[in-house]
């Protein structure tokens, strides 16, 4: 039998390539990306196929962003079920599908893909994994909260600030290094916040300047902040908002899965807010393209236990 690889590559999936062929159980599904070799997905969805007796295989698949439409057709060959898409191919997936659901469409971009009968399907979960996340985290609904984002310009920040809009927050401030970036998306999330809203979209959703007076203008009036940044990894990353400027009623959710807390975590807690990593939002998004998959409920419980599990085997790696 053939020894399963940490991270495949295209040439692994091309007919007269062997390396797939006599893994028990088959490969099935799969997570691409550009890189793909420190994605947690097979800790996640391994455990959730074996829970459930289902004969499949989740497997990372590192693919370059012009290769994409050539793995694309490769998996459809191999009778895969579906793959994730990862940085930097959401973007790709979304015009590789040849239905895409209207939330994807609205997100603008596509991070879960199904394949039934030769057609390509394309969905998000990263949206409803952030909704899912927040309401775990703090037992509250992003509808009843005043929202900031920073870091709103980029791919997970647009993906969160786009489902946040669609849930029409009393207050939405979207915050990004390149001011820009936000006041396009500003403009984008108006339409969709005055289709729910009594006032004004300009009165509920407003631009943000990324400097210790903009944010202390700001962040009386926010009750929860959400870094879709990736800063926070490292211990000489910068702070993201001056530590004298959380507040106690404050939630924090850093979608930052670091094994260790981040540092805007450990400000917030030393305050007296309440905070949250990014790993409950890995583990819904997982869950949610589970079950677009299969078209039933995931085994949410081996799922966390298992990805927490895979995360402290991170941490003890790094000790």
């Amino acid at each position: 039998m053939t020894e399963e690889k940490d991270t495949y590559t295209l040439d692994d999936l091309i007919p007269e390539a062997t390396t797939l062929n006599d893994i028990s159980p088959p490969a099935r599904l799969s997570v691409f990306g550009d890189p793909v070799n420190h994605s947690l997905s097979p800790q996640l969805h391994n455990p959730a196929l074996q829970a459930l007796g289902i004969d499949a295989r989740y497997i990372r698949v590192h693919v370059a962003e012009h290769d994409f439409p050539e793995a694309l057709r490769l998996i459809k060959e191999r009778g895969f079920v579906g793959t994730n898409c990862t940085i930097p191919l959401k973007f790709a997936a979304l015009e590789a599908c040849d239905h895409v659901d209207q939330l994807a469409l609205k997100l603008g971009a596509v991070n879960t893909i199904s394949l039934e009968e030769g057609r390509v399907f394309g969905s998000n979960s990263d949206g409803p994994g952030f909704l899912r996340a927040i309401r775990e985290a703090f037992a509250i609904d992003a509808h009843d909260l005043r929202i900031m984002i920073l870091g709103a310009g980029g791919g997970a920040g647009r993906a969160v600030t786009v489902q946040c809009a669609l849930e029409a927050p009393e207050r939405l401030v979207l915050v990004n290094r390149t001011r820009e970036k936000a006041e396009s998306l500003r403009a984008e999330i108006a339409p969709m916040l005055e289709d729910e809203m009594i006032h004004a979209a300009s009165s509920r959703v407003k631009v943000a300047e990324w400097s210790d007076e903009g944010l202390e203008s700001e962040l009386g009036n926010i009750d929860l902040i959400v870094n879709a940044t990736s800063l926070g990894m490292k211990r000489s990353d910068p702070a993201l908002i001056p530590a004298h400027l959380l507040q106690p009623h404050h939630l924090v959710y850093d979608m930052v899965y670091s094994p260790r807390k981040t540092r805007l975590i450990i400000d917030a807690e030393s305050t007296g807010a309440r905070a949250a990593n990014g790993l409950s939002m890995l583990l819904h998004q997982g869950a949610i393209s589970f079950e677009t998959w299969f078209n039933r409920e995931a085994p949410l419980e081996t799922m966390r236990s298992c990805l927490k599990a895979a995360l402290g085997a991170q941490e003890n790696s790094l000790t």
